[in-house]
Order: C-alpha cells, then structure tokens, then sequence
C-alpha cells in the first residue's frame, strides 16, 4: 500500500509538473516578447482582400514574430483571424503574440498616413500619390473622379471631378476606400468655397463651375504666390475686351505627351481645351487649383495689363500693349538661346 501510494504521488506530481510546464510555454508562446535587433519598431501594411496567410508571411519576413508556429497557435486559440482589419501598424520590438494579432483583428493602433496634395495638380497625378502613398488602385480612383455619376452623387455639378479635390493635408488609413478619399477632397472644397465666394462668383456673371475653371488657369500659370492675383487681373481684363485667353495651361492638358515646350502645331489642336483658338472659358478646370488661386480668381488686382512672358526667374515680365509684349517676348527668347548654349557648352565639356 505504501508503495502504491509512493507511485501515486510521483505521477500527481509528474503530472503536476506537465501542466506548469504547459502553462509556461502557453504563457511565453502567448505573452513571451517578440524582441526585434537594436529595439527598432518594424512596419506591417494589410491592405484590402489581403489573405491572413499573406499577413502572416509578412510578419515572418520582416522579424516581427520569432515562430511562425507559435503565432499561428495563438490565432487558433484566439480566433477571428477573418476580421482582420486594413491599416497601416507600427509594432514597438518586445510586443507579445497576443496583443499582436489582438491589434489586427481589431484595428486598433492601425495609423494614418498624412498625405499633401499639391495646388495644381490633375485628377491622374492625384490618383498616381494616392496609389504611391496609401497602396490604392489609382486606376478606380481615376475612373471614379471622372464618372458624372459620382461626381452628381457628391453634389458636383459637372462631369468629372477635376477641379473640385482641393488641394491640402489629409489624413487616410492604410488602403482606404478611393470613393472615401475623393469624398474627403470634395468635402474639403465645398467647406471652403463658402456662400461669400459663390456670392462673389455672381459679380463676374459666373457658375462655381466657371470660377474653378478660370482658377485653375491662374493656378497653371502662377508659379510665384504673389502673382496671382496680378494673373487673375490679366485674364479678367481679356475676358473683358473679349479677347482670347492664349492660355498656355489649357492646352498642355490635352497633350498626351505634356506638359512640355509647345509648338506653333500645338496652338492649332483642335480642342475646346485650347484657348489659342475658342474664346472665354475652357469647358471645365485643367487642374485642381488651391485655396489662394480660387480666391484669387474672384478677387483679381486691378491692374491695365493684358499680357504676360515668362521671364525665366519663375515670374513674368506683364505688359498693357502689344509692343510691350513683343519686346519682353524678344528678351525672352533671347535669354533662352543663351541658357540653351550655355548647357550644351556644359555638355561638352563633360
């Protein structure tokens, strides 16, 4: 009897000994420390339609889990590996196994991604620093921006979306939605082209859409923010002699290889884009124009200029007559030639 119970209590504490042993490696597989080198945080991207394997591939490659295994015992214990969430994370070296997969089933810790679209650009640039900076289909946001549809659903009264995704800082998730993200810019235009401005618009006889149109020409053809206004004033004083605009922006957006140094042939294209050859207004904005040039385009300088030149220091030389013009046109042609010269000089002395 007494060596029966001898055998009894060695197995129970056998036994005894198996679970803590068990509990231990359940709590380190569990609990125990990813520790990346250096103590450096690792980066993980779950985009949309992602498979969890794929995920955890990722995790694999990058270091962030020690075992494949005892990760993937976690998720089995755990569960709900299919509400994995879409999101850009930031894993800190020496985050457990558990509280990693709790963050991406939930999404919780997920970051934004600041993104800053710059004044003056075109719905395919957008879509193209999107797609770059937040791993969209540029292509669906393309489609989507110049669908009438979408941009009526989004209260737009025109048939794409170019003019109206206002350029400034914005903060997306990882992989977000295209149709959110133009949302997102159309609300932004919309809360800045307040009531006084489309109450401005009708001093000049304008649609909002005309007003976007023509800010996104002085956008094209500002380069220095203090000119603005001073463009504006040129274009409105053609607009009112009834002149042609000759704007040069209009017809770089319908080249396919633009932008770029136009030709004589150019001028000729036979768009309604090309404001060398119709007169007023093109039939809708070339760019997206930023906040300074819409309201530079309903608060013009009044000024008796109706001609500008590059000068080849990022501004214009303007001008109230003709003459004017062709002398500062000769002077720029002039320093041209000379850069053009002086650059090939360079070149051979490569």
């Amino acid at each position: 009897m007494r060596e029966f119970l001898s055998k009894h209590r060695k197995a129970a504490a056998a036994a005894a000994a198996f679970c803590l042993a068990l509990l231990a490696a359940s709590a380190w597989i569990a609990w125990g420390p990813n520790a990346f080198p250096g103590g450096t945080e690792r980066t993980l991207f779950v985009s949309r339609g992602e498979t969890f394997s794929s995920v955890v591939d990722s995790l694999e490659a990058k270091g962030i889990i020690r075992s494949r295994f005892e990760f993937m015992v976690v998720v089995r214990v755990m569960g709900g590996a299919e509400k994995m969430q879409v999101g850009k994370y930031v894993f800190a070296s020496g985050i457990a196994n558990a509280d990693l997969f709790q963050r991406l089933r939930t999404g919780k810790g997920s970051q934004l991604i600041s993104v800053t679209v710059p004044e003056g650009f075109r719905v395919r640039g957008e879509a193209r620093l999107f797609a770059r900076a937040l791993g969209v289909d540029s292509a669906r946001y393309a489609r989507l921006a110049f669908d009438p549809a979408f941009a009526r659903s989004l209260g737009i009264d025109a048939e794409s979306l170019e003019g109206y995704l206002l350029p400034e800082t914005y903060e997306f998730s990882w992989d977000a939605d295209e149709r959110e993200i133009l949302r997102r810019e159309v609300q932004s235009f919309r809360g800045f082209f307040t009531d006084t401005l489309r109450t401005r618009c009708a001093t000049f006889g304008w649609s909002v859409h005309q007003a976007v149109t023509f800010a996104s020409i002085v956008e094209g053809e500002a380069v220095l923010p203090d000119e603005r206004e001073i463009i504006s004033g040129v274009y409105h004083n053609r607009l009112g002699r009834g002149m042609k605009l000759e704007a040069d922006p209009t017809i770089q957006y319908v080249l396919d290889d633009g932008p770029r140094r136009l030709t004589y042939e150019d001028l000729r294209t036979a768009s309604p884009y090309n404001t060398y050859r119709f007169a007023g207004l093109p039939p809708g904005p070339i760019n997206n124009p930023g906040k300074a040039s819409l309201v530079a385009a309903l608060y013009p300088q009044g000024n008796g200029y109706l001609f500008f030149v590059a000068n080849g220091r990022g501004g214009h030389w303007f001008s109230k007559t003709y003459d004017e013009h062709l002398h500062y046109v000769r002077l720029y042609k002039r320093q041209r030639r000379l850069r053009e010269h002086n650059s090939h000089a360079r070149e051979g002395e490569k």
